[in-house]
């Protein structure tokens, strides 16, 4: 991966004494629904538009001078952050415009498995003459910011992740969709290697290794490991994440944490994400140029 700038941890800062945070959002499935609710009920934010690829769904449930029908005049409304919760597509295709008006955040960053996406929003947000900064939340990757400062001492020497939910939690493509259908009753490895290659299979489901091979820049999208297993018996999503670092076979530093986060039948965000999520959000801010972590 290609480190033509500095990937920055973002830390918490209050605003009071600043001006009011204006913030667009892209997506409102169950996610974007719950950040815009937040940002109407926040004194110290203001929401500058919502977009929907489905605009039906936001009639009566938005007001209609902050439902934004075409993406592509999102500059009409000058927000201070673009919050992306829709799908990896978005960034493609509107990422660098973006850059140009507002800091933008990345909620779907298995969009970065592709080397091509990520060369040119690396690109925009390290050499962005307007000062905007690229935003990657931590989501459900526990330790972002230990895994990132042993990548920049170059003594992260392996990163797994695996990630555990009931069938019905998947949205998957192609040969993983076939084979999640196939499980009924006992767990199921769906697969285990390289992130890069498992990100357009599950480009929703598994946003927290691409944020993990982000983090872990030593590595990237083709040396963290990435372990997806399908268990019927789970009503919970369970992410268990493991360190690697220097030291002989049987003596090594090793981590590993195991997030277990309540989730309704066929959700494919658990509950605790969403708060984390609002967190990242609420940090995307005054940064500049460059990638950072939130």
């Amino acid at each position: 991966m290609s480190r033509g700038c500095t990937l920055e941890s973002s830390k918490s800062i209050s605003a009071e004494g600043k001006n009011i945070h204006r913030i667009g959002v892209v997506g409102y499935g169950h996610l974007g629904q719950y950040l815009v609710k937040a940002i109407l009920d926040s004194k110290d934010l203001e929401l500058g538009f919502v977009w929907n690829r489905s605009y039906e769904n936001l009639l009566g449930h938005v007001d209609d001078h902050l439902i934004l029908k075409d993406l592509s005049k999102f500059a009409e409304r000058k927000v201070d952050l673009i919050v992306e919760v829709a799908h990896p597509s978005i960034t493609d295709e509107f990422g660098e415009r973006f850059l140009e008006h507002a800091d933008y955040m990345v909620g779907s960053p298995t969009t970065f498995a592709s080397e091509e996406i990520w060369k040119k929003i690396f690109a925009k947000a390290c050499s962005n003459s307007q000062g905007h900064g690229l935003y990657v939340p931590s989501g459900a990757f526990w330790g972002a910011e230990d895994v990132k400062k042993m990548a920049d001492r170059g003594t992260l020497e392996g990163l797994k992740i695996t990630m555990k939910k009931a069938p019905s939690a998947f949205k998957l493509c192609g040969e993983l969709k076939a084979k999640n259908e196939q499980v009924t009753k006992d767990a199921v490895v769906l697969y285990s290697g390289p992130v890069r290659d498992l990100c357009p299979l599950a480009p929703n489901n598994v946003n927290t290794m691409a944020g993990a091979a982000i983090a872990a820049h030593n590595f990237g999208f083709d040396g963290v490991q990435g372990c997806l297993i399908s268990d019927p018996s789970l009503d919970c999503h369970v992410v268990e994440i493991e360190v690697f670092g220097p030291g002989e076979e049987g003596n090594r530093f090793h981590v590993k944490t195991v997030r277990t986060n309540p989730a309704e039948p066929g959700v494919l965000t658990g509950n605790a994400t969403y708060s984390s999520f609002l967190s990242s959000m609420l940090v995307s801010r005054h940064k500049g140029v460059g990638v950072h972590l939130s």
